[in-house]
């Protein structure tokens, strides 16, 4: 499973500085003018994970595996982008692509750094964004409620829920300000509404307010968030650790007084804003994480490797990462009575290291 997550957000706030963070490339154009990126840049990035270099030196593998996320680097959003102004109509086409939104905030000033509304006022801009997409949403339940379509006729679920999503579009609020079910998140994911999707806020900030350690607009932005994730980063920096070698990042961090790089945060908040979990294989070979949901089973789990593990399913060897390391491996951890054997109803956990055994 490879989660897309999309970096959104007006002009010129910083998207493609961080996708080249991310990617530790060049890949995206980052220009002092609107709509230099137009069709979208795709990457796969590592998620960071300490559990795999421990379990790696347990089993003495030969390589690690790390799970991925693809970040999508989307053109910048302009008010009245759900009209079309702009590159309204394929935004928002490339949004109902991703799995969780990942919004740009500008929240620095820089001279000869142009804003598109002319001046910098983060609250402002995270207004007309989530404005776009709500009005999109809007015309996309109007939409496909006046559709006599078979989803309709043959599923009340549907209808209703189309009904439901429209009551709370009219009435100004994000699709993912309401408790949906699991079930109807799957089904508003499906019909394609953009309020509906996981939202992370990152504040692009400047070096001073970094090394300072002040956030402009912190209280608002917060209030505005309502909870909802929220990281404080600067994209410059980002940009400079990323061109470091792994000592010099760690001293550069070290004088920062931070423990992780912003984009290391950025990507654990994708991960639990998915709801995602990681599970580990483990052997002579490799050391490998998967990524699956939490509250999956070993059969769904086993699915990730090979759909063939997932039919002819039998049961799972189970030890807990910290069983692993701290036995030495398998043969260390079986003897000390920490490998558990588990049927199709076990529910993976997060740092379960997992062999299945199947009949094809």
């Amino acid at each position: 499973m490879v989660m897309q997550c999309g970096l959104v957000g007006l002009p010129n706030v910083g998207k493609s500085t961080l996708f080249n963070a991310l990617t530790e490339s060049n890949l995206a154009q980052a220009e002092n003018y609107p709509f230099c990126t137009i069709e979208p840049n795709i990457a796969s990035v590592n998620v960071p994970d300490s559990r795999l270099d421990l379990l790696s030196k347990a089993a003495q593998s030969k390589s690690i595996i790390p799970s991925q996320i693809q970040f999508v680097d989307i053109a910048g959003l302009v008010k009245g982008a759900s009209k079309g102004d702009g590159l309204g109509n394929q935004f928002l086409s490339h949004i109902r692509q991703v799995d969780v939104v990942v919004q740009v905030v500008r929240a620095f000033s820089k001279d000869g750094i142009i804003h598109v509304h002319g001046a910098v006022d983060p609250l402002f801009d995270m207004d007309v964004i989530e404005t776009e997409l709500l009005l999109a949403d809007l015309q996309s339940a109007e939409r496909q409620l006046s559709k006599k379509h078979k989803a309709i006729e043959s599923g009340k679920d549907v209808k209703h829920i189309l009904e439901q999503a429209l009551a709370y579009l009219q009435s100004g609020k994000l699709l993912q300000s309401f408790n949906w079910t699991l079930q109807e998140r799957i089904i508003l994911s499906r019909l394609g509404f953009l309020t509906a999707k996981p939202m992370i806020y990152l504040i692009n900030i400047s070096e001073q307010d970094l090394m300072g350690k002040t956030f402009p607009y912190r209280d608002a932005i917060l209030e505005h968030a309502n909870g909802k994730p929220v990281v404080w980063m600067s994209t410059q920096v980002e940009c400079e650790i990323a061109q470091l070698s792994q000592d010099d990042r760690s001293v550069f961090l070290k004088d920062l007084s931070i423990d992780h790089t912003g984009l290391e945060h950025i990507i654990c908040q994708v991960y639990r804003s998915m709801g995602l979990i990681s599970f580990f294989t483990v052997g002579p070979k490799e050391t490998r994480s998967w990524t699956v949901r939490e509250g999956a089973k070993a059969p769904e789990a086993a699915g990730c490797i090979h759909s063939d593990f997932e039919k002819g399913f039998i049961r799972a060897e189970v030890i807990f990462w910290e069983d692993y390391v701290a036995y030495h491996g398998e043969y260390g951890a079986k003897t000390a009575g920490r490998m558990a054997t588990e049927g199709k109803d076990y529910v993976v956990r997060d740092g379960d290291v997992m062999l299945f055994r199947f009949n094809v």
